[in-house]
């Protein structure tokens, strides 16, 4: 059983180094992040014009406290006032914002909080993306587990108690091709009840055959819905083609995935025009395919290996506060995921009042489950992680610590007869 790993010459030739360098300072020697690349399939769907046009018309210092208190009193939340909810005008009004969305969660989900544990089984990466550790110029270990590797993972995490598990890789076709991760989603069914994606974009018909191997539910994050901002940080690879990872929930649905994530990557860009974005997103898809199920995540930047300048940018945990707020006011229906990017004590207050689902047991490295859950290291390599976690709790940790809160941890909601 071999593990696959980057040759350090890879990082250290001069071609590379000097390749690296250009795209990084000249904008012409960058493919143009706007045009599909060959074999990306493109879709007719308003959708994305929808979103944009509001996006970029949106001006939030212009709203008031009066506008705040308006988009409270009324009964459904309009996307008027979700942009009111988000502007600066509502930081005064976070505990009226809390409130409601309290009763809104109550509402729809009851008192529960979903729980699940992300599986990364390859860490190569075809793209250079700037804020993150996966990068294909990031000098890490990189691993691929072989399918003997990945169902000795997933036992390790079901024979804790898990029930749904969310299957990551970098985003590299050449390591990482669809059957491959199609066989992972079958090993998946055979421990989990609830299996997700969260890889690189695919075509329809690639969806398709991935929910026939066993997913459920597919999550992409859009990073950034600024299309300039976009094109600065993601400078090479097939994730360059902002249109194309736009449209990736849309043709999971047309290929009969059951649900759909969506999220921006907050600190990237202008916050506020972020998040109007991502829930206009769901928004328009929802009234699209009501049938789906759609959920939300609510990461901030993390620092990576090798670059420790990385920190959220001016988004602080009052102001994220506040958009999972206005999230939930405005798609009262919609799942909202915190991950363990966040502190434990910003966990265990969101999920009071507006959260509904959250990771435990938490690895983003590769190969590493038999030290975070039975703790002892495994004699095999591990692959280097894609990002800094804060918060670490086992499962058991964290379903006892959302017992204690009142509320009542699930494991699993979904029977397949």
């Amino acid at each position: 059983m071999e593990n696959q790993f980057f040759v350090d010459s890879e990082y250290l030739s001069e071609k590379a180094l000097e390749k690296k360098h250009r795209l990084e300072t000249d904008p012409s020697f960058r493919k143009n992040h706007m045009e599909y690349l060959p074999g990306m399939e493109q879709i007719e769907s308003q959708v994305c014009g929808h979103v944009m046009d509001q996006m970029k018309s949106y001006d939030y210092s212009a709203y008031t406290a009066s506008d705040v208190r308006a988009a409270l009193n009324h009964e459904t939340c309009s996307v008027e006032d979700f942009k009111a909810l988000l502007s600066p005008a509502a930081e005064p009004f976070l505990e009226e914002m809390a409130q409601r969305a309290r009763m809104e969660t109550g509402r729809h989900f009851g008192n529960t909080v979903y729980l699940f544990t992300p599986l990364y089984i390859a860490n190569y990466c075809e793209n250079y993306c700037v804020y993150c550790g996966f990068n294909c110029y990031n000098h890490i270990s990189r691993m691929k587990l072989s399918m003997e590797q990945i169902e000795k993972e997933m036992k390790i995490i079901a024979d804790s108690g898990m029930e749904e598990i969310l299957i990551l890789t970098g985003e590299s076709r050449s390591q990482s091709d669809v059957t491959y991760i199609g066989e992972a989603c079958k090993l998946a069914r055979k421990y989990f009840r609830m299996v997700g994606l969260e890889i690189y974009p695919v075509n329809t018909d690639e969806y398709a055959y991935l929910h026939q191997c066993g997913a459920d539910y597919v999550t992409v994050f859009q990073e950034t819905y600024d299309t300039d901002k976009y094109e600065q940080l993601h400078l090479m690879g097939h994730k360059r083609v902002w249109p194309y990872r736009f449209d990736a929930q849309e043709r999971a649905l047309r290929g009969g995935m059951r649900g759909v994530a969506f999220s921006a990557l907050l600190g990237l860009s202008d916050f506020r025009k972020d998040a109007l974005a991502t829930g206009l997103h769901v928004y328009y898809l929802q009234r699209k395919y009501p049938h789906a199920e759609m959920s939300l995540s609510c990461p901030r930047l993390r620092p990576i290996i090798n670059n420790e300048k990385i920190n959220p940018l001016d988004v602080h945990e009052k102001q994220l506060c506040q958009i999972i707020c206005a999230y939930r006011i405005f798609l009262p229906f919609a799942g909202i995921t915190v991950s363990s990017r966040e502190s434990a004590e910003f966990r265990n207050g969101i999920v009071k009042i507006a959260a509904t689902k959250i990771s435990a047991g938490v690895s983003t490295g590769i190969g590493d489950h038999e030290s975070k859950y039975n703790g002892r290291e495994s004699e095999e390599e591990k692959g280097d992680e894609q990002f800094e976690i804060d918060d670490s709790r086992s499962l058991d940790v964290m379903y006892r610590d959302i017992a204690e809160e009142g509320l009542q941890p699930v494991l699993n909601d979904y029977v397949y007869v």
